[in-house]
């Protein structure tokens, strides 16, 4: 990924929380679905589009449940951010901040000058 000059963003961990900061969903795929419009929200507060995005890591308590659902997160994703990919990258780890947390994303963006 090759981004064009602009000003970078750093979308710190989204998860699946709600306004309130609750985690209500209780699959993966749940989370996924409301973490990635998480993502774009913050995007947006930013003035940035998803396609603006340049990186996305992915943290994951359960690569199992991640491979199992990837139909699911794959609509969840493009519901949210489109069919632009950045460079990504999934990491499964042994727990996140929030306990009930399932999946987290940490993103980058760079929008355009």
């Amino acid at each position: 990924m090759v981004a064009a000059p602009g000003r970078i963003v750093c979308l710190g961990g989204q998860t699946g929380s709600l306004p309130d900061g609750s985690i209500a969903a209780a699959t993966l795929a749940e989370q996924f679905d409301r973490a990635a419009g998480n993502v774009a929200a913050a995007l947006a507060a930013a003035g940035g589009r998803p396609e603006h995005l340049v990186q996305l890591t992915v943290y994951t308590t359960d690569m199992r449940a991640y491979r199992a659902s990837l139909r699911d997160l794959g609509l969840a994703y493009r519901r949210h951010l489109g069919r632009h990919y950045p460079a990504m990258a999934l990491f499964g780890v042994s727990e996140l901040f929030d306990p009930k947390a399932l999946v987290e994303l940490v993103g980058v963006a760079v929008i355009p000058e």
